[in-house]
């Protein structure tokens, strides 16, 4: 705000854009009028919407009818050569971004060459490079890692006299990078330090909120407080998955207690394309009396990033009905007919304002019968919805720093590696950015300091309790050939064809867009 000082002309229109700054600010807040409380649209009577807009918004809904869903531009998905999985039964796809898989599937255990370089501006830079002939066509496949995200292309070779050079190819992907010097990886284990930290973001295990929300409860007190499943409840439960036995539980226990039963004696728990899903069940987990909280049940759920609520007549449910810094969105389900031949499912969704789209679309109308269509739809949007609220302002900027640490890391053992194995360096030499004991070692590191992210963000809320890093964030490393990826920092770009010789390259390569400098439109920078 601008005060202004009373000499001459400049003064005056000064003090005139303030008033006219203050008048706007006031028509502005004349004009906001907040949505109803929830309490006043109970009072109203049903039917009631299965979700409802939090007073003073911050979520949207996915509606079959409603116009403030995200935008496709915003979608979590992307459109890659062989990036995404394979669709289920039913067509429901899994949404993933292949980028993180390209080096295993087009570059380990094939003829390529590695390259490694360090910036003022951009930071550490790993190169990959690779020949390729296709249909009597040649090409070059390339991907190019920096600090906040990772480019992958394959452009043609057609019509240039000679090969570009290393800095050329980086440029073309890159417009930041100019004047650089690559050195050539020389280490004949460079490949698995490689892609260990491109699928360092891949997960295969996640776990799941389910809560039971009876008619006319709207608070967060009222849900934690439900202890009894009705047969529909059970029924939607079994339609998640499988019940199963805490005690000696082997699969992926989503921080439940599988030693001393204090999280309960049984939980939910399925194996859905080759992904381990744990179900974190309102009512399985232990009720405390005289807690009006219920926090043991709360430092398990309000750890999840994603819940479905399960509705059993007609209540609306407010997205932030429930105290959570990790809670980002929400599928609720709310059954008509149930324990019937002929039980069906309405379902809606909500999530964080700064939460992408996710898939598979809401039908119209989003009703479903009881079935495996339905298992599968639900189950692929719970996952979809977990990978797409990796992508908002908090998460993105966790996994920025981890990503970044451990490119760091990477680009100072390739050099470490490379100048012993010339014989130019021993074991104890150090790069200026550092060297840390070795890339295992620094992965170690960064998980742990992510960690304590992770619980520096919980101990900021009030209310929330216990918990540490949801399974999710645990980096697994998986040898699949199908993931899912938590990460929105590789962009695709897509396959190009390039003519002309060597001038023709340099001229063409300025209409690509983008720097490694930054993160994709839609995508927090790391900090």
């Amino acid at each position: 705000i601008t005060v202004a000082r009373e000499t001459g002309d400049g003064a005056g229109q000064e003090a005139e854009a303030s008033a006219e700054f203050f008048d706007m600010l006031e028509r502005m807040q004349d004009d906001y009028i907040p949505y109803p409380r929830i309490e006043e649209i109970v009072e109203k009577g049903g039917p009631y919407s299965l979700v409802i807009l939090p007073q003073f918004g911050g979520y949207w809904i996915e509606d079959a009818e409603n116009v403030g869903t995200p935008t496709s531009s915003d979608s979590s998905y992307y459109e890659e050569e062989d990036g995404g999985l394979s669709p289920g039964t039913f067509g429901y796809k899994l949404e993933c971004n292949g980028t993180v898989r390209a080096y295993r599937k087009h570059f380990l255990g094939k003829e390529h060459l590695n390259f490694y370089c360090t910036t003022n501006s951009l930071g550490n830079l790993i190169l990959s490079l690779k020949y390729e002939e296709a249909e009597g066509q040649e090409y070059l496949r390339i991907i190019l890692r920096s600090r906040t995200k990772t480019l992958h292309d394959r452009i043609s070779l057609a019509g240039l006299s000679k090969l570009p050079s290393v800095p050329q190819i980086a440029k073309l992907l890159c417009d930041d990078v100019t004047g650089l010097k690559f050195y050539p990886v020389l280490y004949p284990r460079a490949s698995q330090l490689i892609v260990t930290y491109d699928e360092h973001e891949v997960n295969n295990t996640f776990k799941f909120g389910v809560i039971y929300q009876k008619f006319g409860q709207i608070s967060e007190e009222d849900l934690f407080g439900n202890n009894e499943e009705s047969p529909a409840f059970t029924e939607f439960l079994n339609l998640l998955g499988d019940k199963i036995e805490l005690l000696d539980f082997k699969g992926f226990r989503g921080g439940l207690d599988v030693a001393h039963g204090q999280t309960g004696t049984d939980s939910v728990y399925t194996v859905f394309r080759e992904k381990e899903i744990m179900f974190h069940v309102s009512t399985k987990l232990p009720y405390t009396e005289g807690d009006p909280q219920q926090l043991q049940r709360k430092r398990h759920i309000g750890n999840d990033i994603v819940a479905a609520i399960f509705q059993e007549e007609n209540t609306p449910f407010v997205p932030d009905m429930i105290a959570s810094n990790f809670l980002h969105a929400y599928i609720v389900v709310q059954v008509e007919n149930a324990c019937t031949d002929h039980t069906t499912y309405k379902v809606s969704v909500t999530a964080r304002e700064d939460v992408p789209s996710f898939g598979p679309p809401l039908p119209n109308p989003a009703v479903f019968k009881k079935g495996p269509e339905f298992r599968e739809f639900l189950l692929t949007k719970l996952i979809n919805a977990e990978n797409a609220c990796y992508k908002s302002d908090k998460f993105a900027r966790l996994e920025g720093r981890t990503r970044a640490a451990l490119l760091d890391n990477l680009h100072d053992e390739l050099h470490r590696q490379t100048q012993a194995m010339l014989g130019l360096g021993s074991d104890d030499d150090k790069m200026e950015n550092g060297s840390h004991g070795g890339l295992l070692e620094s992965f170690k590191r960064a998980m742990r300091v992510r960690s304590h992210s992770m619980e520096t963000m919980v101990g900021a809320h009030k209310k929330q309790h216990g918990g540490g890093v949801p399974g999710s964030l645990s980096g697994v490393i998986s040898q699949s050939s199908t993931e899912c990826t938590k990460s929105t920092f590789t962009v695709r770009e897509g396959e190009r064809h390039r003519g002309g010789g060597g001038r023709e390259w340099e001229r063409k390569r300025g209409r690509r867009k983008g720097g490694c400098g930054r993160g994709a439109e839609g995508e927090a920078d790391a900090e």
